[in-house]
């Protein structure tokens, strides 16, 4: 797929005048209607909700309303900007979430939750937490986005102990659910079982971090992670406390010597730190996965021209190159399942569902309609093609079921749910949507 050109004046064209609004899902039109709407109608929907608080599912907006919350410390690969330069991509976030998943979604930029009470420095973990849990009562979900690590473990975790919806932090989970999806779709093509592969993830940050948790909930046992210092190993004393549930035995301490005989690269790190001669001393049908943007940890180019013939996965994140990792495979359809069942957080069982789903999507065949989208790719499940493009409108059906059977099977969600019923709706409104 060649690269769309993107310059300053088309993107901030784009972008005049925002790019959310509110629509009105009931009519508006008459007396009667206001009467309904607002007052004097409305008193009944309060006294309702006043007596059995449970029903501010039914009678308000609050089952398919997800707040998209960032204090601006981590905005895209651009630093920390500030809350209000966060709006442009939370208010994309949210396009993403109703476009793909059909959930509402609204940005919440929180001001005044740094350390100190101020607009610049680190994140004052226990401000955020305050903030959501203030505005929590009208949203159906929390999706926290580009809050800087370590503050975002603490608000997550936090967050999703104290509140009964779901809290999804997207830098977290979002790429590690789809790096997990192509990992087990590359576990297959190479025909090596999950607790057999050596992995190497270079990077330790929120990502990092998740993927890992990610790819040992999935069933790797061997896996090296390694940070700015080099291999994160026991014998370290700098570590955080989720770096330290990840030390490793291994006697490498630095990334070159960690790949040596490794099947798999995962980068979520910097620009060029893995080089040709590192891909030449991994193990035989290597799979690297260079997500860092817009620069990977190593060109595609170089790789395909040290394996030559050999077979090789390549991963990034970039829409320019086959086999990208793109969050948006993810957390709308994993919030549109969550919803869906009213599920009390989206757990690790849940996550690997949807990983599951969409690698099992990625090898069925592709339809005309994705197919005339990327014309000059061959979209076949191969070495090529381990992961579903974003326009494939089975998404929404696939993975937001799996998400939604998983919440039900694990407790997060009521038991008595219809799952059946729950399966015929989504196949609705997927058709109603096209």
């Amino acid at each position: 797929m060649a690269n769309i050109p993107v310059n300053r004046e088309t993107v901030l064209e784009f972008h005049q005048g925002g790019k959310v609004g509110v629509r009105l899902v009931k009519p508006l039109r008459t007396p009667n209607d206001l009467c309904l709407a607002y007052t004097p109608g409305v008193a009944h929907a309060v006294k309702e909700i006043a007596a059995k608080p449970e029903t501010v599912f039914d009678y308000t907006a609050k089952r398919s309303l997800v707040a998209v919350v960032s204090d601006g410390t981590a905005i895209l690969g651009l630093g920390d900007l500030g809350a209000a330069a966060s709006i442009p991509v939370m208010e994309g976030k949210a396009v993403l979430f109703k476009a793909f998943g059909d959930v509402d979604a609204w940005p919440v930029p929180l001001n005044h939750c740094r350390q100190g009470g101020g607009n610049t420095g680190k994140t004052d973990p226990q401000r955020v937490i305050d903030a959501v849990m203030a505005l929590a009562p009208m949203y159906g979900g929390i999706n926290l986005e580009d809050i800087a690590a370590p503050a975002c473990f603490e608000i997550e975790d936090k967050l999703d102990a104290m509140l009964d919806i779901p809290v999804f932090h997207d830098d977290q989970w979002g790429t590690a659910v789809i790096t997990l999806a192509g990992l087990m779709n590359y576990s297959r093509l190479c025909r090596r079982p999950m607790a057999e592969l050596l992995v190497v993830i270079n990077g330790a940050g929120a990502a990092g971090i998740r993927i890992a948790d990610m790819c040992k909930a999935a069933g790797v046992k061997d896996l090296v992670m390694c940070d700015t210092r080099g291999v994160i190993h026991a014998s370290r004393t700098d570590l955080t406390e989720h770096k330290r549930r990840h030390a490793s035995g291994t006697k490498a301490r630095t990334l070159k010597e960690a790949l040596r005989g490794a099947h798999v690269f995962i980068g979520v790190s910097a620009a060029d730190c893995v080089t040709a001669d590192d891909v030449r001393g991994m193990a035989e049908y290597p799979a690297i996965f260079a997500m860092s943007n817009p620069d990977p940890e190593i060109r595609p180019d170089i790789v395909a021209e040290v394996m030559g013939a050999k077979p090789y996965v390549m991963a990034t994140g970039r829409s320019d190159y086959p086999n990208q990792v793109n969050n948006v495979l993810g957390f709308p359809f994993l919030f549109r399942g969550a919803l869906d069942v009213r599920a009390r957080t989206i757990n690790t069982a849940m996550k690997v569902a949807a990983s599951n789903a969409l690698a099992a999507l990625a090898r069925e065949p592709v339809t005309a309609e994705v197919r005339a989208l990327y014309p000059n790719e061959k979209l076949a499940f191969g070495n090529g093609y381990i992961i579903p493009k974003p326009f494939d409108r089975r998404l929404f059906v696939e993975i937001s079921f799996a998400v939604a059977k998983a919440a039900v099977e694990s407790g997060a969600a009521p038991a008595d749910t219809d799952l059946e019923a729950l399966k015929a709706s989504l196949i609705a409104r997927n058709a109603a949507r096209a």
